[in-house]
């Protein structure tokens, strides 16, 4: 394979840091990173981790939603790297990604494209409920949208693949994480959550079910190539038995647009 020439090329990160103390989804895990070895008194530095996957920016499998499915491994590598597009949707708080919102997208979302969707709710990255328990999201409609679209892999700057009322936070599966929401939802609209969001994770089980990987809580540089056409690079753990995993998402801006690649 020839070398690639990188003269020229931008290099962004969107991906969180991953740290002790990093801001976790209102689960029931909590993550902790602990100093087992340092230089002072052993003259090398080992840390120890504790937690899930599901932290940071991360990504799932479809083993994760939908029993009897594929892991980590199984997805297929073309779709780790690929050009794209990174496009703005701005939403606010409970705000809904509609197929509408996608159709319109600048540049236009193409087939085999990887897509990167900033809602402008990554800039509230933190330990609070504006980000976790507040944030716009993905819903079944839109996730349709996406794979009758063909895209390659979708990835979103919110606590989830799916809208958080879709999720366990609100009426859910083992839910509700946090039955507040529902007062405040219906305090809001004169609805109750399940009447707008009847489907527990349907997003994550579209998008996954046909074998398009999700990331969750893209970050970093988003904003710097919003807009743009882009070639990004993801990279999952190789783990077989892998239901999720933190990643690291690089994004390539050619300026001069000649840099592109493809799945042979």
């Amino acid at each position: 394979m020839p070398k690639t020439d990188t003269k020229g090329l931008e290099f962004y990160n969107l991906s969180t840091e991953w740290v002790h103390g990093m801001p976790q989804w209102p689960s029931k895990a909590n993550m902790n990173i602990r100093v087992k070895e340092f230089h002072a008194k052993d003259g090398v530095q080992v840390l120890e981790y504790e937690g899930i996957m599901h932290r940071g920016t991360h990504m799932d499998a479809p083993i994760h939603v939908l029993e009897n499915t594929p892991f980590i491994t199984d997805y297929e590598s073309w779709r780790f790297m690929g050009t794209g597009v990174a496009v703005s949707i701005p939403k606010g708080k409970w705000g809904v990604i509609t197929p509408e919102d996608l159709e319109k997208a600048t540049p236009k979302i193409m087939p085999g494209d990887i897509v990167m969707i900033n809602t402008g709710a990554h800039r509230l990255w933190g330990d609070n409920p504006d980000y976790f328990a507040y944030s716009p999201g993905l819903y079944k409609p839109a996730a349709e949208w996406l794979v009758a679209k063909k895209v390659k892999l979708v990835g979103v700057d919110v606590q989830a693949l799916d809208h958080p009322l879709g999720t366990f936070l609100a009426p859910h599966g083992p839910g509700p994480a946090q039955p507040h929401l529902d007062d405040e939802y219906f305090a809001e609209t004169g609805r109750h959550i399940l009447e707008d969001f009847p489907l527990w994770e349907p997003s994550h089980k579209v998008l996954m079910g046909n074998g398009i990987p999700g990331i969750e809580n893209v970050n970093g540089d988003l904003d710097k190539v919003t807009g743009k056409r882009c070639t990004f690079m993801c990279f999952p753990w190789r783990w077989p038995e892998g239901e999720g995993c933190g990643i690291r998402i690089v994004a390539v801006v050619d300026p001069q647009q000649k840099f592109r690649f493809e799945k042979e």
